[in-house]
C-alpha cells in the first residue's frame, strides 16, 4: 500500500502573508520620525484697514530607518489661545482676542485641524513618504490668515503658543492604518503671533460758506472730519493756520481776486467760542479711537467785515491727527 503526503496550498499562502506582514510591521516599528514648525508671524496688523493679513510657515518632517513607505499625519490643535474651529482660532493679548485661521492650501480653503481636537472641525494633514532607506525629509507649507472685520480689536501684542498638546504627528505604514489609528508619534512647539499697532487715518469734507453779497453779519458753516483710530487709542485733531500770508490759527483768511482777503475762524464747538488750532493739549480736539470711523464737526464763521471785491475766495487747511 502506497502512502502519499499532501500539502494544503491555502495554508501555505496564509502563512506566507502572515510572515510578510510581520516583516513589514517590524520594519515600520524601526522607523522614527520627528518634525518642526517655524513660527507663524503675522507681523504688524493694522485692524483699522479692515483687510485680511496673510503669512506662511514651514512644517519640516524627517524620518529615519528601514525602507518602507510611511503615512505621517500632522495634527495642529487649538493652541493656547483656543478657538471654536480651525478657521476661528484665537491669539490673545490680556482679555482681548484676534481671530485667525490655519490652512494647508494657498487659497485658504482647506483648514488644518487635528484628530485630537473634536471642536476643530478639520482633519490633520497627511504626508506620504515613499519607500526609502536611511533618512528622508519633506516640507509642507502652512498658510495663515488674520481675518478682516476686526476693526475694534485694541492695540497690543497677540500670541497663541503650540506645544506637545497641540502640535503632534502620528506615523506608520502606508495603507495599513488611518491617521486616527496610528500609534507612533512625535511632538514639537511653535508660536502664532501678531502685533496690532495704534494707527489713525483722517479725511475731511470741504467747509463751504456759500455766497454772500455783503458781509454785514456773521456767516456760519459746518464741515466734517472723519477719523479712524485703533480702538482705545487716544488722539488729538489739529487744524493748520491755512495758506494766507501771515496767517495764524486765530487769524485765518481766504484769498481771492487781486489778493483780496476774507477773514474767517474755525471752532471746536457750535457756540463758536473755542478756537481750533494745532497745539496738542492747548487748542486741539481730543478723542479716543473706537476702531470704526468717527465724525467730528468743524464749526466755521466768517465775521462781519468790509466786503472785498466779488469773486471766489478759498483757503487750504491741513488736518493733523496725533496719536
Amino acid at each position: 500500500m502506497q502512502r502519499k503526503t499532501f500539502f494544503h496550498p491555502i495554508a501555505a499562502t496564509i502563512a506566507g502573508i502572515f510572515l510578510c506582514l510581520c516583516t513589514l510591521l517590524s520594519a515600520a516599528h524601526a522607523q522614527t520620525c520627528g518634525f518642526s514648525v517655524t513660527n507663524v508671524s503675522f507681523g504688524s496688523v493694522d485692524v483699522t484697514a479692515n483687510s485680511v493679513v496673510d503669512t506662511t510657515a514651514t512644517v519640516s518632517i524627517t524620518c529615519n530607518g528601514l525602507g518602507v513607505a510611511l503615512r505621517v499625519c500632522v495634527n495642529i490643535g487649538a493652541g493656547s489661545g483656543g478657538g471654536s474651529s480651525a478657521t476661528h482660532r484665537l491669539m490673545t493679548s490680556g482679555s482681548n482676542n484676534l481671530i485667525y485661521g490655519l490652512y494647508s492650501d494657498a487659497a485658504r480653503t482647506a483648514p488644518w485641524g487635528s484628530d485630537f481636537w473634536a471642536g476643530g472641525g478639520a482633519a490633520p494633514v497627511t504626508v506620504i513618504f515613499p519607500l526609502f532607506i536611511g533618512s528622508s525629509t519633506q516640507t509642507v507649507t502652512m498658510y495663515g490668515r488674520v481675518f478682516a472685520g476686526q476693526q475694534t480689536v485694541p492695540a497690543g501684542s497677540y500670541l497663541s503658543s503650540f506645544s506637545s498638546l497641540d502640535a503632534d504627528i502620528k506615523y506608520g505604514l502606508l495603507s495599513i492604518l488611518s491617521c486616527n489609528l496610528l500609534t507612533a508619534d512625535a511632538t514639537t512647539s511653535f508660536n502664532v503671533s501678531a502685533t496690532v499697532p495704534s494707527a489713525c487715518s483722517v479725511s475731511a469734507s470741504n467747509l463751504n460758506f456759500g455766497s454772500a453779497g455783503v458781509l454785514a453779519s456773521d456767516v456760519d458753516a459746518t464741515g466734517t472730519l472723519s477719523v479712524t483710530c485703533t480702538n482705545a487709542a487716544p488722539y488729538t485733531l489739529g487744524l493748520s493756520a491755512g495758506a494766507k500770508v501771515g496767517a495764524t490759527t486765530s487769524s485765518r483768511g481766504m484769498t481771492g481776486p487781486s489778493g483780496g482777503i476774507i477773514n474767517y475762524a474755525l471752532y471746536q464747538n457750535a457756540a463758536r467760542t473755542l478756537n481750533w488750532g494745532n497745539s496738542p493739549g492747548v487748542d486741539t480736539v481730543a478723542g479716543t479711537g473706537a476702531g470704526l470711523t468717527q465724525s467730528v464737526s468743524v464749526f466755521g464763521r466768517v465775521p462781519a467785515q468790509t466786503t472785498p471785491v466779488a469773486g471766489t475766495y478759498t483757503d487750504t487747511i491741513v488736518v493733523t491727527v496725533t496719536y
